[in-house]
């Protein structure tokens, strides 16, 4: 079954040998014995962070000692609740708008961070500063050159970071890089990643909308502009919004690139990329692609990445969502042998008449916040599964994605099918793409496709160079605002 057949037919795709990485400031000080608590701090407690308060509570021996957010409406409420739901008192839980408040604390061996992905890389270098440890959600940065500063951060202040890239603990993804790489189904020819899913649109304004009266906006921007706020949404949305976001490529996109990158043993990121599609059917204040396809090469491997948020009523589901996937999203790995096609969860490998031979069990990566504990405890970052740099390169080619959209310019189907025209699989994507949109009743006239150049990336310096280089390499780096600036030494 070729992957075109496999995405008609409804199978869940998607979901390493991990390189322990030497240490350059001596060994890595245990944070406590084996029947000390630990005390974290959770920054960013809507949503996934509130998540992380309940997740790192109910593991042995570790204990939340305080919440940033700030939102006081969301801090005040997240403070009552946790004394409500672990029937304490003042003293066991503080709230803080400013992290750097919380930061001063001696008391507290780790921070998590769950705010807005322009402050992941920030929070995580002043954690390190202030000789906490440190567990940052995915996408571990806003932009390729500062995720390089959270590494050096964690080996200049000798700090156990853990990416928030759970599938990385997932036995499934795990139990599928130790057969791929061994070549147990033969030579892997390609490989296509997809998030394929819907959304809504997230609205229009066509002034901007005031801040909430409870939010810090100052802090809530940190190192981003305090840009007049062009949303319905304040919360949430900010996602699809360049300044803070970094759109459906890294927000759901990173779990299957890295994926790709654990269960291939790939030490790097791709050398070569060009990207295409826009923000079809819409007609709002998101700025990011919601139908996002490139086509990338590691050492000669293609890789077709396929992210969409339309609808998809051609197929089974109608305007109810993409349904041709049963999850949000997955891999689709061709080797000689059969496919190995694995998601959230778990997979199968199939053979080349399409028949299931064996399946990979996982759990989406349930034991990784307690895999952060054991390496606190141990010492060890060896013991990490989702070590900084491994999260860096992870978060690093999706943001290649988006650098390689964002710059590109208008162009026409048959001009996007000349660049792609190397692979397959990718014209294959097109061909499903140009389908959905007719769909979704696209006129392509007023909303053609956006096409980048193709790109050709340095890993030694981890910038694109050669043709149309600079194009993509003014995304390399956000623009900072003071004090909440990232410094090239930190």
């Amino acid at each position: 079954m070729n992957r075109r057949g496999f995405l008609k037919r409804g199978v869940a795709a998607t979901m390493g040998a991990y390189v322990a990485l030497s240490s350059s400031a001596g060994p890595m000080p245990t944070v406590r014995g084996a029947n000390e608590q630990i005390r974290l701090a959770v920054a960013g407690i809507r949503g996934r962070g509130g998540d992380h308060v309940g997740q790192f509570m109910g593991l042995p021996g570790v204990k939340v000692v305080a919440l940033c957010d700030p939102d006081k409406q969301i801090l005040e409420q997240g403070v009552a609740q946790f004394k409500k739901k672990y029937n304490v008192g003042d003293s066991a839980i503080t709230g803080y708008a400013d992290v750097r408040k919380l930061l001063e604390r001696k008391d507290i061996d780790a921070l998590v961070v769950a705010a807005p992905n322009h402050w992941h890389a920030l929070m995580t270098v002043w954690a390190c500063q202030a000789g906490k440890h440190v567990y940052v959600e995915k996408p571990v940065s806003h932009a390729i050159w500062e995720g390089r500063k959270m590494v050096e951060a964690a080996r200049k202040y000798n700090r156990i970071v853990q990416a928030g890239t759970q599938h990385r603990s997932c036995p499934a993804v795990k139990e599928a890089a130790r057969d791929l790489q061994a070549g147990k189904y033969g030579k892997v020819l390609w490989v296509h990643c997809c998030v394929l899913h819907s959304r809504a649109s997230i609205g229009k304004v066509t002034e901007p909308q005031p801040v909430p009266e409870s939010i810090d906006y100052n802090l809530w921007a940190g190192p981003a502009p305090m840009t007049p706020v062009m949303r319905k949404q304040f919360h949430y949305d900010w996602h699809w919004q360049w300044n803070w976001g970094d759109g459906e490529m890294a927000n759901w996109g990173i779990h299957y690139l890295d994926d790709v990158r654990h269960m291939l043993g790939w030490k790097d990121v791709p050398t070569k990329v060009v990207a295409a599609g826009n923000r079809f059917a819409w007609d709002d204040n998101g700025e990011t692609p919601n139908m996002h396809f490139a086509l990338m090469d590691y050492d000669g491997l293609p890789l077709v990445v396929d992210i969409r948020n339309l609808p998809d009523p051609k197929r089974k589901g109608g305007k109810d969502g993409a349904v041709y996937l049963t999850s949000r999203g997955g891999n689709y790995i061709q080797c000689e042998q059969g496919s190995v096609r694995i998601s959230r969860g778990g997979g199968w490998f199939y053979d080349n008449d399409g028949k299931r031979v064996y399946q990979y069990k996982g759990n989406g990566g349930a034991g990784h916040a307690q895999n952060f504990i054991d390496a606190l405890r141990s010492g060890r970052r060896e013991d990490l599964a989702a070590e900084i740099e491994v999260g860096h390169f992870g978060t690093a080619i999706c943001h290649q994605a988006n650098m390689a959209w964002r710059a590109g310019a208008k162009a026409t189907p048959d001009q996007v099918r000349g660049s792609m025209k190397s692979c397959e699989d990718a014209l294959n994507t097109l061909k499903d793409m140009l389908e959905q949109l007719e769909g979704n009743e696209v006129d392509r006239a007023k909303q053609p496709f956006v096409l980048g150049p193709a790109l050709a990336y340095d890993r030694k310096t981890e910038r694109f160079v050669g043709d149309n280089a600079e194009q993509a390499n003014q995304y390399l780096k956000c623009s900072y605002r003071e004090p909440f600036a990232i410094r090239n030494s930190v």
